[in-house]
C-alpha cells in the first residue's frame, strides 16, 4: 500500500513505520507491532480507542491536532504521549481505505520525527536559491519574461527586483541574452531538453560597464500536469577562468606562432600578429638598429638616444591607429618617457591612464598620435634575451573600454620573452649569415679571367649563406675550363668545403687534367674532407652530415673548336648553335662528388664559331628537373638573339627569376670564338736530329709574319731544346706548333707519355740543363696528356711593341 500525499509533502522516512487502521470514527481497530514499539502501547489497550486521546495538549502551534476525522494528507508533525506519559515527536501519514459497503476506513503511519522537517529544508533551498547562492537564478515564463530571479547572483547583485519583474529578459540583459541565447531557450521550452553549460558573453545589469563572461544552463518548468510554465537557467559567473584559459591558450599559440623562423622583421611581425585583437587594439615592435646588422649592445640598460628601427606595426580595423612612425623608419626616443625608463631599468611599464601622463609633453609625435586614436591605456615592455638589450614593445587600447591591468602585464612580458628569444636567435644568425656571405664573396671570383677563348659572363645571386661557386680558367693551349658546382648545405661549412674545392679544381685544372679526371680526384678529395670532418661533429647535436658536392666542367679549345663536358650529380650544360637550336650537352650523369659510384665519363663534341654554353645551378630553374618547365623556360630564353653574353646573362635572370629567391643561383655564360690560321702554325716532323735545324727555320718565319721578330732568339732556343728532347726520348713523329694569343705559346707533341722535370745540373755535368733553360725564357710552361703521348708547352709575354693580338674579351664579370 502507498500513502497518499507522498509526493506533496517530501519522501518518507527510511525508519520503520507503524501501521494503524482508525474506523470511521477515528476509533483504532488495528495496532501494530511497530506501534507497540514506537509508544508503549500494547494492542489490545488501543483497540476502541480514539487516536486523538494519544496527542500531547495544548501545544498546537508546534504540531497539527489529529482530527476526529481525519482528510487524506501527510508529513504533519505530531507529540504523541506514549505509555509511561512522556511525549513522544512523531511524523505522520495518512489515506483512506475504501471498503466495498459502509463508510471509509484510514490508515495512518507513524515515525519518529526528524531533526529538521522535508517542508523547512524545501524552504531553506527556494530561499538560498532566491537570495543567498552565487549561482545565478532567473524563472522566466513561456513569453520569456523575468518572474523571478537570484538577487545574490553576480549578474543581477543590486538590481531592485520591482524594476525588472515582468520585463522580457531580452530587454533586462539585451547583451547577454543573444539571439543565440533566446533560440536555445525557446527550444528548451519547445523540446524539454535542457541546455548545459552554454558560454555567453555580455554585460550584465549588475556591471554593465565591464565584460564577464557566463556558464548557462535552462531546463524547462512544467505544472503537475506536465504543460510548459516557462524556463529556468543557472548562470556561473566564469570570467576569470574563461581569462585565464585564454591567456593559456594566447601562450601556447604564442610559442608556436613566435620565432618561427630565423627572419627578424617576421619575428617581429609575428608578436604583433598574436597579441592584436586579443591583448591590445594596436602593437609596434622596436629593434635596435645595430640588432638589424646583426650587432647586439653590452648587457645591461641601454642610453635613451640608441636608434630603434620600427619593425613591425598592427592594429585592429575598429582601432584604426595610425603609428607615430612607419615601418623600416629609424628613430631615437625621447627622454623622459616610459620607453626610456623601461630600458634603464629593464622592467616593463603598466600606464592605466594615458591622458593623465605627464610624460606625453616630452613626446610630442607620440603624444598627438594616441589622442588622435584615442588610447587611453598602454604598456611598454622591454625585450631582452641572455642580459641584451634587443628592443622595445608597445601595447595599446582605445576602443576596449577595460584599461590594462597587471594581468595583461604578466601576458605581455610572457608574449615578449618569446619575441626577444626569436629576435636574438634571428639576430645571431643575420651575424653568422653576413659572416659567411663575406666569406663566400671572397672565395669567389670578383670578376673573370682576361682569356681570348670565349667570351665569358656570370650571374651570382646569392640568398642564404652556402656553397655555390663557378670559375673562368685559362688553360694550356689556348683552351679555357668552365666550372659551375654546388656544395650541399649552408653555412660556415657549407663554405668552407666551397672555397676548398675551388681551389682544388684550380688546381687540378692548371695541370691539364681531364674534366673526368678532375672530377674524380675532387670526389676523391670530398671524401677525405668528409673523413676528417666526421669525429668533430661526433658529438654535434645538429648531426651534420658528410659534405656533399655537385659540379659540372667544360673545356673548350679555340682552335679545334672542341668542347669536353664532364658532370658529377648537376645539370647537363646547354649548348646552343648560332641557329637558336639548343640542345643539353649529352655527358652521362656521374654521381655527386662524395658519394660512391660509376666512374666519370667525358663527352666530346664540336662548336660552331659563336655557340652558346649555359652552366647553371637547380637555383635557376626552381629546383625543377632537367626537362621540367623552368629548364624549358631557360631554353627559350637561350635561344634567343642577344646582343652579347652580358645582356643575355640579364635576360636569363629576369625572365627565370619573378622575385627574389633564398636559393643560390648561379649562371656562367660562355660565347666560343676561333683562333683562326693566321693566329696558329703547325707542323709535323721525323724523329730525326736533322730536323731541328728546320723547325728553327720555320719558327722563324713564322714570328716574322707576325710580327714578333723581338721572340726570335728565345722560341729558336725554346723549339730547339724540345724537339731535341723528343726526338731524344719519344719514337715516332713529333709536331711543333705555335699559336698567337695573348701570349706567344710553343707546343711540341711526341709520342712518350712520360712527363719530364726539370733537372739540377751540377757544374761538371755535360746534360740536363735544357728544361731548365726553357724555365728560365719563358713566362710559364708545363705538360699535359695526350691520347697517344704528351705535349711540352711554353708560353711567352708578348712584347709591347709588338702588333697588339685579337681583341680581349670586355669584363663582364659581376653580379646580376
Amino acid at each position: 500500500m502507498t500513502t497518499a500525499g507522498a509526493g506533496q509533502s517530501g519522501d518518507v522516512p527510511e525508519t520503520p513505520r507503524a501501521r494503524i487502521l482508525l474506523a470511521a470514527d477515528a476509533t483504532v481497530t488495528e495496532w501494530s507491532p511497530e506501534a507497540e514499539r514506537l509508544l508503549g502501547h500494547r494492542s489490545q489497550e488501543m483497540a476502541g480507542r480514539p487516536l486523538s486521546s494519544l496527542l500531547v495538549r495544548p501545544e498546537p502551534a508546534e504540531g497539527a491536532a489529529l482530527p476526529h476525522a481525519p482528510p487524506a494528507c501527510g508529513g504533519c508533525r505530531a507529540r504523541l504521549r506514549d505509555r509511561s506519559g512522556r511525549p513522544v515527536e512523531v511524523e505522520w501519514w495518512m489515506c483512506p481505505l475504501p471498503a466495498a459497503e459502509g463508510p471509509a476506513t484510514w490508515a495512518v503511519f507513524l515515525a519518529p520525527a526528524r531533526a529538521t522537517p522535508p517542508c523547512a529544508f524545501d524552504r531553506a533551498i527556494l530561499d538560498a536559491l532566491l537570495t543567498e547562492s552565487p549561482v545565478g537564478l532567473h524563472v522566466l515564463d513561456t513569453d520569456l519574461r523575468l518572474m523571478r530571479f537570484n538577487i545574490a547572483s553576480p549578474g543581477m547583485r543590486g538590481v531592485p527586483a520591482e524594476g525588472v519583474v515582468g520585463k522580457p529578459a531580452r530587454e533586462v540583459a539585451p547583451t547577454v541574452v543573444t539571439d543565440t541565447a533566446e533560440r536555445l531557450m525557446r527550444e528548451v521550452l519547445s523540446t524539454g531538453e535542457p541546455v548545459i553549460d552554454f558560454v555567453q558573453p555580455g554585460y550584465p545589469p549588475a556591471d554593465p560597464h565591464d565584460e564577464h563572461t557566463f556558464s548557462l544552463s535552462a531546463f524547462r518548468l512544467c505544472d503537475p500536469a506536465g504543460e510548459p510554465l516557462g524556463v529556468a537557467t543557472l548562470a556561473t559567473d566564469i570570467t576569470e577562468r574563461h581569462r585565464y584559459r585564454e591567456r593559456l591558450e594566447l601562450l601556447n599559440d604564442a610559442s608556436t606562432r613566435i620565432g618561427t623562423t630565423l627572419d627578424l622583421t617576421r619575428t617581429a611581425r609575428e608578436l604583433a600578429e598574436t597579441a592584436v585583437g586579443r591583448v591590445a587594439d594596436a602593437v609596434s615592435v622596436d629593434v635596435l638598429d645595430s640588432v638589424h646588422r646583426g650587432e647586439a649592445p653590452e648587457p645591461g640598460p641601454i642610453p635613451p638616444e640608441m636608434t630603434f628601427c620600427r619593425t613591425a606595426f598592427r592594429t585592429t580595423e575598429a582601432a584604426g591607429l595610425q603609428p607615430a612612425y612607419a615601418v623600416g623608419e629609424k628613430a631615437s626616443y625621447r627622454f623622459p618617457t616610459p620607453l626610456t625608463q623601461c630600458l634603464a631599468d629593464l622592467r616593463p611599464r603598466l600606464i592605466r591612464e594615458v591622458e593623465d601622463g605627464e610624460w606625453l609633453a616630452h613626446d610630442p609625435l607620440r603624444a598627438g598620435h594616441m589622442r588622435a586614436g584615442r588610447v587611453h591605456s598602454m604598456m611598454v615592455v622591454p625585450l631582452t634575451a641572455r642580459g641584451v638589450v634587443l628592443g622595445v614593445a608597445g601595447f595599446y587600447r582605445s576602443v576596449t573600454s577595460a584599461p590594462f591591468d597587471d594581468g595583461d602585464l604578466t601576458i605581455a612580458g610572457e608574449l615578449a620573452a618569446y619575441t626577444a628569444l626569436g629576435l636574438d636567435n634571428a639576430r645571431r644568425y643575420t651575424r653568422e649569415h653576413t659572416a659567411a656571405l663575406v666569406l663566400q664573396n671572397s672565395l669567389l671570383p670578383g670578376r673573370l679571367p682576361a682569356q681570348n677563348a670565349v667570351e665569358a659572363a656570370f650571374g651570382y645571386l646569392p640568398g642564404h649563406a652556402g656553397g655555390p661557386w663557378y670559375d673562368v680558367i685559362p688553360l694550356s693551349g689556348a683552351r679555357t675550363a668552365l666550372v659551375v658546382g654546388d656544395v650541399a648545405g649552408q653555412g660556415m661549412r657549407a663554405v668552407a668545403s666551397m672555397g676548398r674545392l675551388r681551389a682544388a679544381i684550380r688546381t687540378l685544372a692548371a695541370l691539364d687534367l681531364a674534366p673526368d679526371e678532375v672530377l674524380a680526384h675532387l670526389g676523391d678529395l670530398v671524401l677525405e674532407l668528409a673523413e676528417e670532418g666526421h669525429p668533430a661533429l661526433a658529438n654535434d647535436p645538429l648531426d651534420v652530415p658528410p659534405t656533399t658536392a655537385t659540379c659540372a666542367c667544360a673545356v673548350y679549345d679555340p682552335v679545334s673548336r672542341r668542347l669536353v663536358v664532364a658532370r658529377a650529380g648537376h645539370p647537363a650544360p646547354l649548348l646552343v648553335h648560332p641557329d637558336g637550336h639548343v640542345a643539353p650537352a649529352d655527358a652521362p650523369c656521374g654521381p655527386p662528388l662524395g658519394v660512391d659510384g660509376p666512374s666519370y665519363e667525358a663527352w666530346e663534341t664540336e662548336l660552331p664559331e659563336g655557340s652558346l654554353i649555359a652552366l647553371y645551378t637547380e637555383g635557376l630553374v626552381g629546383g625543377s628537373p632537367e626537362d621540367g618547365p623552368g629548364a624549358a623556360r631557360l631554353r627559350r630564353v637561350l635561344a634567343q638573339q642577344h646582343t652579347c653574353v652580358r645582356e643575355a646573362c640579364d635576360t636569363v635572370v629576369y625572365t627565370q627569376l619573378s622575385g627574389r629567391t633564398e636559393d643560390n643561383v648561379v649562371l656562367l655564360l660562355a660565347r666560343t670564338r676561333v683562333l683562326h690560321d693566321d693566329q696558329v702554325a703547325s707542323w709535323t716532323f721525323p724523329s730525326d736530329p736533322a730536323i731541328v735545324a728546320t723547325a728553327r727555320t720555320l719558327a722563324e718565319r713564322q714570328l716574322a709574319s707576325w710580327g714578333l721578330s723581338d721572340l726570335t732568339f728565345t722560341t729558336e732556343m725554346i723549339v730547339s731544346e724540345l724537339v731535341t728532347n723528343a726526338i731524344r726520348y719519344a719514337p715516332g713523329t713529333i709536331q711543333v706548333r705555335l699559336i698567337r694569343d695573348r701570349a706567344l705559346i710553343c707546343e711540341v707533341t711526341d709520342g712518350n707519355s712520360a712527363a719530364p722535370h726539370v733537372r739540377h745540373p751540377r757544374t761538371t755535368d755535360e746534360s740536363g740543363r735544357g728544361l731548365l733553360l726553357v724555365a728560365q725564357l719563358t713566362a710559364r710552361w708545363g705538360t699535359r696528356g695526350t691520347h697517344h703521348g704528351k705535349t711540352i708547352w711554353t708560353e711567352q709575354t708578348l712584347p709591347p711593341p709588338a702588333a697588339d693580338p685579337p681583341s680581349a674579351a670586355p669584363d663582364t664579370g659581376g653580379a646580376s
